[in-house]
């Protein structure tokens, strides 16, 4: 399969023009690439998932001021999730970043982010700084499970930056960011929002410099489901990272050095 096949209306999956743009900006977006019904069960599984909680080592809610406290992102979900599994791994997205990535793919990490009401957003910063794939970098794929806008943190993207090498971040703000690495846009270039509807996916180069606002809405979530992607020519990567081929095969890597969780949090902000 490749990403020149049609959807189910008979158009590319991921167009020329698309392709053009990740190469020239370092993103795309697929509008609608999954449907509304199949984001809809994805929310409801995770709703569930998060009543049921904790589970250690992915994701273990606690009492806070702080909203991300309460509802924390899921780590490698499809490890403990088959709907998360089936997502990361499937078809339609492996038929983009085939093309995306030039070869064959690896499934390397999933992460989903409820990010509820008042919830800080991420300081900017690029996926690879993390990963540290070597040789390349890495891929996400953005799945939008929300209406997702400026007002309730929406992602932001700092175009041509995915040419550049990685950046030593500064320090972020913790009031408005959960991870301590903020990466400021290089002198010419500025940071432009990314508006998505649900089932929309952002495909984005792991050395992209991006990041999110603050949610400043009183009632709506944000929530997204990422997957995090490398060729199948990678010779090392983080030890935090688990590559599986498409099909599910567990495929090891040698760990590469300086490699962390993607975004390093600031210590928990106090209890009520």
């Amino acid at each position: 399969m490749t990403a020149m096949d049609m959807d189910a209306a008979g158009a590319p999956i991921l167009t020329r023009d698309g392709l053009r743009r990740f190469e020239e900006d370092g993103f795309t977006i697929v509008r609608g690439l999954f449907g509304r019904d199949e984001i809809d069960r994805l929310c409801a599984h995770f709703a569930q998932l998060h009543a049921a909680g904790p589970v250690p080592g992915h994701f273990q809610p606690r009492a806070s001021k702080d909203p991300l406290a309460a509802y924390p992102r899921v780590m490698h979900p499809h490890e403990i999730s088959e709907p998360s599994r089936r997502v990361l791994l499937d078809a339609r997205l492996r038929s983009v970043l085939e093309v995306l990535l030039g070869e064959e793919v690896l499934a390397a990490q999933s992460m989903f982010y409820f990010k509820p009401p008042g919830a800080r957003g991420q300081a900017l910063h690029q996926d690879n700084f993390y990963l540290r794939v070597e040789p390349g970098t890495c891929v996400a794929a953005w799945v939008a499970c929300d209406v997702i806008d400026r007002d309730n943190g929406g992602l932001e993207v700092v175009p041509g930056t995915h040419l550049m090498d990685l950046f030593c971040p500064e320090l972020a703000d913790s009031e408005v960011s959960f991870a301590r690495e903020y990466v400021p846009p290089p002198p010419g270039l500025e940071a432009v929002p990314v508006d998505m509807a649900p089932g929309d996916v952002l495909f984005f180069n792991g050395s992209l410099v991006h990041g999110s606002q603050p949610n400043g809405t009183t009632d709506r979530f944000r929530r997204s489901f990422i997957g995090h992607y490398v060729g199948r020519s990678a010779q090392r990567i983080g030890t935090h990272y688990r590559t599986l081929t498409m099909d599910g095969e567990r495929v090891p890597l040698p760990e590469s050095e300086g490699a962390g969780p993607c975004g390093t949090e600031f210590a928990p902000q106090g209890p009520h």
